[in-house]
C-alpha cells in the first residue's frame, strides 16, 4: 500500500506489486509489461480509479487474462460542468479579466474591453459524443447553441437525436464550430489528432477546449495556432505532461487557460469513484462480475 498523494515511485511500485492477486492503480501509474511481470501470474484483476484506461497496456493485460475494473458514469456530470466552466472561462476570458481587477488594468468602461465569444446562435462541434461529450452537450443546448456537430469512430443516432447532432468528418467539424469540445478517448487513432492541420482550419473567432487527454493534441502546433491569432483561445484541463512545467510555452498566453486535470474533482464523485474502485477489486477476486468492468 502507497500511503500518498505523491505517484509511488517505479522502484517502489515493481517491488510492491509481487506476488500480489488484485491491483488498484491511478491514471498516473503506468501499468505496462515490466510491472505486470514483476507482479506474477497470480495477478487477476487490474481495478483503476478513473475512466480513462490510456495508461494500462491491455494487450498484454488481455493476453495474460487479467480482468479490468474501470470508473466510467460516475464521473460524466462534474467532468461535464468542468468542460462547460472551462469553456466559458476561455471564450469569456474570466481568468485574464479577474486578472485585471487585481492588477490596476480595470480603469473605466469601455465598449470593447474583454469582449470575448458568447455561445448563444453557435455552432459547437463535439470530438467524442460518449457519455462526458453528450453531457456536455445537454448542459450546452440551454445556453441558445444553434447546431452540433460531432465526430468520432461511427455515427450515433441514438445518442445524437438529443441535440439533432450531425456527425461529420473532423475537417468540417473543425471549419465551421465557433466552439470545438474534445471528449474522446486516447486511442492510438486520436493520439495528435488536434494539429497544426485540424488548427488551421479553425475560424479566427473559435474556442477550443479539452478535457479528455492531453495527447489527443500536438500542444507545439496549438501554442502556435493560439500566438498567432489563428484560433482565438484554448481551455485545457489536460496536457501533456502532466504537470506541465511552469516555464511552458502556453503557459505564457492571455489567450489560453490551463487547469490542473480536475474534470472529476468534486468531493461526491471522488468519493464515489473511490468505492466503485474498491469494489471493482473485490468482486474481480471473488470472481465475480464486476460492477464497471472494461470487456478487453
Amino acid at each position: 500500500q502507497w500511503d500518498s498523494e505523491e505517484p509511488v515511485p517505479r522502484a517502489e511500485l515493481l517491488s510492491g506489486v509481487a506476488g500480489t492477486r488484485g491491483l488498484l492503480c491511478l491514471l498516473s501509474d503506468r501499468i505496462d509489461r515490466e510491472v505486470l511481470d514483476a507482479a506474477g501470474p497470480d495477478l487477476k484483476v487490474i481495478s483503476t480509479l478513473s475512466v480513462g484506461f490510456d495508461h494500462l497496456a491491455l494487450d498484454e493485460i488481455k493476453k495474460r487474462g487479467i480482468r479490468v475494473g474501470y470508473t466510467p458514469d460516475v464521473l460524466t456530470d462534474a467532468t461535464a460542468e468542468l468542460s462547460v466552466a472551462l469553456l466559458l472561462s476561455a471564450c469569456r476570458r474570466l481568468p485574464e479579466a479577474a486578472e485585471q481587477v487585481k492588477s490596476g488594468g480595470w480603469t473605466t468602461w469601455k465598449p470593447l474591453w474583454m469582449c470575448g465569444y458568447g455561445l448563444s446562435d453557435s455552432t459547437v462541434g463535439i470530438i467524442g459524443l460518449g457519455r462526458i461529450g453528450q453531457a456536455v452537450a445537454r448542459r450546452l443546448k440551454p445556453f441558445g447553441v444553434r447546431k452540433f456537430l460531432y465526430t468520432g469512430s461511427g455515427p450515433k443516432p441514438e445518442s445524437a437525436a438529443e441535440f439533432g447532432a450531425e456527425f461529420v468528418p473532423l475537417t468540417r467539424l473543425a471549419e465551421e464550430s465557433d466552439f470545438v469540445v474534445v471528449t474522446c478517448a486516447l486511442t492510438p487513432a486520436t493520439q495528435g489528432m488536434c494539429n497544426k492541420d485540424f488548427f488551421g482550419r479553425m475560424k479566427k473567432t473559435s474556442v477550443f477546449v479539452n478535457t479528455s487527454r492531453g495527447a489527443v493534441v500536438n500542444q507545439e502546433d496549438l501554442y502556435n495556432a493560439l500566438a498567432s491569432g489563428q484560433i482565438a483561445a484554448a481551455g485545457l484541463d489536460v496536457t501533456t505532461p502532466e504537470p506541465l512545467p511552469t516555464d511552458h510555452p502556453l503557459l505564457s498566453l492571455k489567450n489560453c487557460v490551463i487547469l490542473p486535470h480536475i474534470g472529476s474533482a468534486t468531493y461526491a464523485t471522488r468519493s464515489t469513484m473511490a468505492v466503485l474502485a474498491a469494489n471493482n477489486l473485490l468482486a474481480g477476486l471473488r470472481g465475480e462480475p464486476m460492477p464497471h468492468e472494461l470487456k478487453l
